[in-house]
């Protein structure tokens, strides 16, 4: 009885966290929507950036630039898929196990496709929230957003739920739709090292390849030809979504 009794208690105690846990990423949300309503995006993010050469040391400052220099020095941006290639079509499933295929959301209409590196990347959550607060314009140009992430299912879905977000989110694991277009590339030894160290990479991830895609935005139209392309090695920088919206309006 007593085993019982002490039984019901961590179940209550379970939901009662899980609760709080819920309405703690509730009100975040609404304090970054909240925050961003009279920012652009690439204000908010490089004023994060400037916070971080403010507070890092030298030793990681150099270690992220030389991973950065890394990205450069691949030719990625060069081999990646660009305006005018055709868009690798793929078939994914999302948080509720339906089957998303590109080609159906292209015979609705242009389809915003965006990568992002994991809910540990804080540069990745506000580029996320401002996906999710410009998408009733995207919407309303006829366009649908897709976001790929090299996270396992749990975490997307973690993130997902965290954000609000009201588009798809799916798991590219093992970069296989980003290696069709060509974004990946393999951290270097101590940026890795670091990143599994402060955000657990490859338990996020499910491997060890220490890859991660580019933070690329591609605009695809209905032919399935890459109208619009934002490829950029540094991961703090990100597509403006008001520039997608003005891109989306022009088609």
């Amino acid at each position: 009885m007593k085993f019982f009794k002490i039984l019901s208690i961590c179940v209550l105690l379970s939901i009662v966290i899980a609760c709080n846990e819920k309405k703690k990423n509730i009100i975040e949300t609404k304090t970054v929507v909240k925050e961003i309503e009279n920012l652009s995006q690439t204000r908010v993010l490089n004023e994060k950036k400037e916070n971080f050469n403010n507070k890092a040391d030298d030793i990681t400052k150099r270690v992220y630039q030389e991973g950065l220099d890394a990205v450069i020095e691949s030719g990625i941006l060069q081999s990646a898929k660009n305006v005018g290639d055709i868009a690798p079509s793929f078939s994914l499933k999302n948080a509720v196990g339906q089957t998303v295929n590109l080609k159906d959301y292209l015979a609705k209409g242009p389809v915003v496709l965006v990568w992002y590196r994991g809910g540990w990347c804080p540069y990745c959550n506000i580029n996320l929230q401002y996906l999710q607060q410009e998408l009733p314009k995207f919407k309303a140009a006829g366009a649908n957003l897709i976001a790929l992430t090299p996270e396992l299912p749990d975490q997307s879905i973690n993130t997902s739920d965290k954000h609000n977000l009201e588009f798809e989110v799916l798991s590219d694991v093992g970069n296989e739709i980003a290696k069709a277009y060509g974004v990946v590339f393999k951290l270097t030894a101590e940026v890795a090292e670091i990143y599994n160290k402060k955000f657990d990479l490859n338990t996020h991830n499910g491997d060890t390849t220490n890859e991660l895609p580019l933070a690329a935005t591609y605009i695809i139209n209905t032919n399935g030809k890459i109208e619009y392309a934002f490829l950029d090695a540094d991961y703090r920088n990100r597509a403006e979504p008001s520039e997608i919206t003005a891109f989306l309006k022009k088609m």
